[in-house]
């Protein structure tokens, strides 16, 4: 999930309502530890406890999330190449073995939330090839660092109030990791959808977006309350296509998706 994400409005705007008096953002890693100082006094009234500001005060400046955010290019590739690169043939060969071996829980997935199988299993494919690497630098760090970082502070920081209150539930650490931008677990969750949409489908008392269940089951419910329509289809010109966006704002990754998913349906 990465770069368009929808957050209810209270939330976004509380997140904004103190940032004329925050310390100002900054390019370079020279800024970033008086910064945190003075965010941490708006992640506190926001509701962060004492394990979430503890998180915060540890946060590393992430030079590497930085240089992925700056050298952003598979998302300008033709669909053909974007397919090619992202290895669409592989994801669609196993999320059909995946979709027999696993029928009864997607089955319980889309009597519940709606969302058939192919779409969730070429999400899971596609952000993370099946759980098989759900990325190597530290959520906590990696997000603040963004929100710190001036080409999109606004749109990161309710991510990083959400990373905070995730430590502070005890579904993150700060030591967890996740993709450079801060996404979490097998699909890829940014914190503050993680925080909104989070479902502990095995019932085990928390939300673990490492756990396959909790993670796809997220998914879906992320999907259903983004305006998912049972029983629609999501292919181009389709009711639920539209709703790709709100998971990925790139087009090509919209693409890849609902022709993954239909492949994996058939």
């Amino acid at each position: 999930m990465r770069f368009l994400y929808s957050l209810p409005a209270a939330f976004f705007m509380g997140c904004l309502a103190s940032s004329a008096l925050a310390a100002p953002c900054g390019n370079t890693s020279a800024g970033f530890a008086a910064w945190k100082a003075d965010f941490a006094k708006d992640a506190k009234r926001a509701g962060v406890k004492t394990a979430g500001l503890n998180a915060l005060t540890q946060a590393r400046y992430a030079n590497r999330t930085i240089a992925a955010d700056r050298n952003q290019k598979s998302f300008r590739y033709s669909l053909e190449k974007f397919m090619q690169i992202r290895g669409s043939a592989t994801i669609v060969a196993q999320g059909r073995k995946r979709k027999v071996r696993q029928a009864e829980f997607y089955a319980a997935l889309e009597k519940k939330y709606g969302v058939p199988a192919g779409i969730l299993i070429a999400i899971h494919g596609m952000e993370t090839a099946f759980g098989s690497f759900m990325g190597d630098s530290q959520v906590v760090s990696a997000i603040v660092t963004l929100t710190y970082d001036c080409r999109r502070s606004a749109f990161f920081k309710p991510h990083a109030i959400g990373a905070l209150k995730l430590v502070d539930q005890g579904a993150i650490t700060g030591a967890t990791r996740g993709a450079k931008h801060g996404e979490l677990g097998h699909t890829q969750f940014l914190p503050g959808n993680a925080l909104q949409y989070g479902v502990d489908w095995n019932r085990d008392g928390r939300v673990d977006f490492y756990d396959q269940g909790d993670a796809l089951a997220s998914t879906a419910h992320y999907l259903q309350k983004s305006g998912w329509k049972r029983g629609k289809g999501y292919q181009q010109g389709e009711r639920n296509y539209r709703v790709l966006k709100e998971w990925n704002a790139a087009t090509v990754y919209q693409q890849s998706l609902a022709i993954m998913g239909r492949q994996i349906d058939q």
